[in-house]
């Protein structure tokens, strides 16, 4: 039995050791030999796909034939050569389809998706996911034929989220830019398909690719690309030649990917990008010496979705909107480029006044054309006209019996071409005065057709959410 003497030195020794055991441990540092790890600079691959693993991007080619052709049409990138979504080709197109429709050129089986082509001399490119092989594909196809005439592509394991592709590739004589759904962009010379270079917004700017994956298409500006990936440079100027990042826009508001693309517009002699993100709308210099620096910017409008882009009014007028009930606004740039003003014109619901949910308006003859949205209210998924002076209240509308639904619609020959979910292509008169509904048909039998059109030299591009398909529609 031990005495209390004994118990009483036994608890001191036992007491002083936890005290120097406790200030040993308070002294010492475990990391002290640690080196930072700067992402991208350690040896470590950072996750960049649903797997984790790197993606190699551009690393695997096809060639299939040489082709060249005569046709001179242009559909360069997103709403076409001028981001209108209006035709301008001097081509007369149907106007009445027969009772067998107009001819089908070909047709093409795609991954589920909804991206949709570009047109570039009598070529056309698309950015496709091949399901089967987890892989970006970029296709190159001749309009008239169908026929494919090489591929560029990279592995990346994406998984489905209501489709998975969403972009429209960028050309011009030289180059093609394409952003994939989990933000890789890659360069390929148009021609032949050289693979140029590639950037992985996640891993290169901390990108928050959006839910429903990339939606923003890319654009080239005098043979740069112009990207906006959020995360830490708001927009990039990357020249297409080098992929030598030449301009960075700053991002300290921390704003983030939206779907919606960046439109160019000129306001008082100043060129600019503006761009709907999440967290802002905003214009940058896109050129002179301040090329990439913000010039003006306001948070009236931040929805959590957008996937409509800005349309550009005249008189420096922007009109925005997204769907989910967010409803529009409309505001006008005042000042100079050493100090712009946002004055917000009109801001409201949908039930209140033309918006949009995920195709981007059309501004034509000075008035704004839209497929109002599910949640307008009695007018919803009608086709409505309406001016800009009071974007509350409708021209015209398209009537309950002339309802749409998410499909594209475009301005060519003076006509409208509207595509519904479903398939049906309608034909309408582009006027100002009243929808006048001029034919309508079937196309296919197929679900979710709602990637934007592309159409050049009368042949027009549609698809669903699993196939591609090409129609003759010259008178």
């Amino acid at each position: 039995m031990i005495g209390w003497r004994t118990s009483k030195y036994i608890i001191f020794f036992a007491a002083l050791i936890s005290i120097i055991v406790f200030a040993v441990w308070l002294i010492f540092d475990p990391v002290q030999n640690f080196k930072a790890s700067i992402p991208g600079l350690d040896s470590r691959p950072k996750k960049t796909t649903d797997s984790g693993s790197i993606v190699k991007i551009g690393d695997k080619f096809t060639f299939l034939k040489e082709y060249s052709s005569a046709l001179t049409g242009k559909w360069p990138h997103f709403r076409g050569s001028d981001f209108d979504n209006i035709n301008k080709e001097n081509i007369k197109l149907l106007d009445r389809f027969g009772k067998d429709g107009p001819e089908i050129l070909w047709k093409m089986e795609l991954g589920e998706g909804h991206a949709a082509a570009a047109i570039y001399n009598g070529k056309v490119y698309i950015l496709d996911y091949n399901e089967a092989k987890k892989a970006d594909v970029l296709k190159c196809i001749v309009l008239d034929t169908g026929e494919e005439l090489w591929r560029r592509f990279y592995s990346v394991h994406i998984k489905r989220n209501h489709g998975i592709s969403r972009t429209i590739p960028a050309v011009n004589d030289k180059y093609v830019v394409t952003i994939g759904p989990k933000g890789h962009v890659m360069c390929v010379n148009s021609v032949n398909g050289d693979f140029l270079w590639g950037i992985d917004l996640e891993r290169e700017y901390t990108t928050e690719i959006p839910f429903w994956n990339t939606g923003q298409c890319p654009f080239i500006d005098n043979d740069v690309a112009v990207i906006a990936p959020g995360g830490s440079s708001l927009m990039i100027g990357v020249e297409c030649k080098t992929g030598k990042v030449i301009w960075k826009t700053p991002n300290p508001d921390k704003w983030k990917m939206s779907h919606s693309s960046i439109m160019p517009m000129t306001y008082g002699g100043k060129k600019m990008y503006v761009y709907s993100a999440i967290g802002g709308v905003c214009g940058v210099s896109a050129e002179g010496s301040d090329a990439g620096k913000v010039l003006w910017k306001t948070s009236e409008f931040r929805p959590n979705v957008v996937a409509p882009s800005p349309l550009i009014l005249n008189d420096g007028k922007v009109f925005i909107t997204a769907g989910y009930g967010v409803g529009a606004m409309l505001f006008k740039l005042e000042g100079n480029s050493g100090n712009y003003n946002v004055k917000v014109l009109q801001k409201y619901l949908p039930v209140e006044g033309i918006a949009s949910e995920q195709q981007t308006p059309i501004f034509y003859k000075g008035f704004i054309f839209a497929i109002l949205p599910k949640d307008a209210g009695g007018l919803r998924n009608q086709f409505v006209c309406c001016s800009p002076n009071d974007c509350k209240k409708n021209i015209w509308t398209s009537g309950k019996d002339a309802r749409f639904g998410l499909g594209p619609y475009i301005i060519a020959d003076g006509k409208f071409y509207i595509l519904d979910d479903d398939g049906t292509l309608t034909i309408a008169e582009a006027n100002t005065s009243g929808f006048v509904l001029l034919s309508k048909t079937k196309i296919m039998d197929g679900q979710d057709a709602w990637g934007p059109f592309a159409i050049a030299d009368g042949k027009l591009i549609l698809r669903d959410s699993k196939q591609m398909i090409c129609i003759n529609i010259k008178k």
